[in-house]
């Protein structure tokens, strides 16, 4: 399943380990290569949702450490 909510495409496409590219493509034309501004903004804001998410578990973790010690 995409990691866009709002897309339904099954393949996933990532040409670089630490940048992501939009997966939602035309089968007849293989992925898209260029994203508009609109869309990387949109895929920056989610990242650092993600990254902001895993910091909230990150700081849990080391409080539920600190307390079993």
């Amino acid at each position: 399943m995409c990691h866009h909510s709002d897309c339904s495409c099954e393949q996933h496409y990532r040409y670089e380990s630490r940048q992501h590219y939009s997966c939602c493509h035309d089968m007849a034309y293989g992925p898209r290569h260029f994203r508009t501004t609109e869309e990387v903004i949109i895929e920056l804001e989610e990242y650092l949702k993600q990254l902001k998410a895993e910091m909230k578990g990150i700081e849990e973790r080391i409080s539920e450490l600190k307390k079993e010690n």
